[in-house]
């Protein structure tokens, strides 16, 4: 750890810089800048290409190649030097253009281009565009692969444990059994609804101007048909065009996006209480390692600290998306500055489920099923059987039995012999009988195995 890491304020850059490392080349700074000298120089090609635009001549290839240089190239020196222009200019996207103007100068000698660079942009449609690459790299080279290992996982425990009863709790009270696997399966089919809206979810991005009706484009050349160029413009960069805005764009999909990982980490947050419950109960046992330390004064301590971290993170992550999934589709007339800072904590609340996201799989590769305490903890519970044997009743018509059987089994001891006995005195058929004799505590799990099998 440097020394950067120990002075960080953050615990993100500061001690789970090692987690959130994958998140630097997207959100930092030095990253927010470099997408949105993309977006200009990509801008400048485009008019280059316009005929109508007659004063810019069509870039040549070692025109486009210098210019393509400049975004391959740009290093933290490059960086820099915007952030020294943006000390007078107090204006972040003011300042990229100044940068530019200069490097552009510098490598070619041609002044009609420097007129060209961020030519009737306000600053949104850079930042805006920028925002939504950066949105879209994370959706695809973040989210969706942690989703996926986690989705994974769990679908394997789904699997692994599908014939492992485990019994069931309402209420904290005992209840009907289920599997260890089909508990499993549940998570896994709330998360992967979550992963399939996360994936169909569109990111739009806007290009027309100050208040979003192309004035200045239309002012300098009437003729050209700005809507479609900002189409074309916007979709070659693998975004989808947002076509009536107001200066900015409005960000209904951020708060889509980022409602629907809210709603993912929610489901893990419950995920995460209810293994955490199963290690109490000493239902999933953890691994431990040698030099490992649960309590500074309890040696037999082995905490699940993994699951708590994951909770916790998840819930810092989901406070802050909630917040701009209120505030950032509300701005004031046509544009108001209060979304530009907010934007900038993007990075805060991927960072925060990343770190959550981690601790869940780690806590996952530490935690084994503890058969035999599974096992125990079904082998009296034989008052479980009220169920089934009371709906059968219902089936042949005969009355009263939940009532019956609620006077026999509730908050008295039941044993196998006496739910025996019970089904033997029943007025129904005698292969109704066989067939609940054979039912205990850790065979019924109803349709389980077929859920499982047809839902993975």
């Amino acid at each position: 750890m440097n020394n950067f890491c120990l002075t960080a304020i953050s615990p993100i850059d500061g001690r789970y810089h090692k987690n959130t490392s994958i998140l630097k080349n997207i959100f930092s700074e030095y990253a927010f800048l470099k997408f949105r000298i993309k977006i200009e120089i990509c801008w400048l090609k485009k008019l280059s290409s316009i005929p109508d635009v007659f004063q810019l001549p069509t870039f040549n290839e070692n025109t486009n190649k210098i210019l393509s240089d400049i975004i391959k190239n740009f290093d933290y020196e490059d960086a820099k030097k915007i952030k020294e222009i943006e000390k007078s200019t107090c204006h972040d996207v003011k300042a990229i253009e100044y940068f530019l103007s200069q490097k552009i100068s510098v490598k070619l000698n041609d002044p009609t281009i420097l007129n060209f660079i961020h030519f009737a942009c306000t600053s949104d449609d850079i930042n805006n565009l920028a925002y939504a690459v950066m949105l879209k790299k994370t959706r695809s080279k973040v989210l969706i692969p942690y989703w996926k290992k986690i989705l994974l996982t769990i679908k394997d425990m789904a699997i692994n444990f599908q014939n492992v009863t485990i019994l069931s709790r309402t209420h904290g009270q005992p209840a009907t059994p289920s599997t260890v696997g089909k508990e499993m399966l549940n998570f896994y089919y709330r998360l992967y609804r979550q992963y399939n809206q996360l994936k169909n979810i569109i990111i739009l991005g806007k290009f027309n101007g100050t208040v979003g009706n192309y004035n200045a484009h239309m002012t300098a050349y009437p003729l050209i048909n700005w809507s479609e160029i900002s189409e074309e413009f916007v979709n070659s960069l693998g975004i989808d065009w947002n076509p009536c805005t107001t200066q900015i764009e409005p960000h209904d999909y951020i708060s889509e996006i980022f409602s629907c990982i809210c709603r993912f980490n929610t489901i893990l947050i419950n995920f995460n209480q209810d293994i955490w419950g199963y290690i109490s109960l000493n239902y999933f046992k953890q691994k431990t390692k040698q030099n490992e330390i649960g309590s500074s004064i309890m040696p037999h301590k082995v905490n699940p600290i993994d699951f708590e971290k994951s909770e916790g993170n998840l819930g810092l992550s989901n406070s802050i998306m909630n917040h701009m999934i209120a505030k950032l589709p509300i701005s004031r007339w046509q544009r108001d500055l209060t979304d530009s800072t907010i934007l900038r904590n993007i990075g805060v609340t991927m960072g925060y489920s990343i770190i959550a996201y981690e601790s869940l799989l780690i806590g996952l590769s530490k935690i084994t099923v503890n058969f035999s305490e599974l096992k125990n903890s079904l082998n009296d519970k034989w008052v479980l059987l009220a169920e089934p044997i009371q709906t059968m009743m219902r089936k042949y018509g005969i009355s009263n039995g939940y009532e019956e059987l609620k006077k026999i089994t509730r908050g008295n001891y039941v044993d196998a012999l006496i739910i025996s006995q019970y089904i033997e005195n029943l007025n129904i058929p005698d292969y109704e009988k066989d067939r609940l004799k054979k039912i205990t505590p850790h065979n019924y799990i109803g349709d389980v195995i077929n859920i499982i099998q047809k839902n993975q």
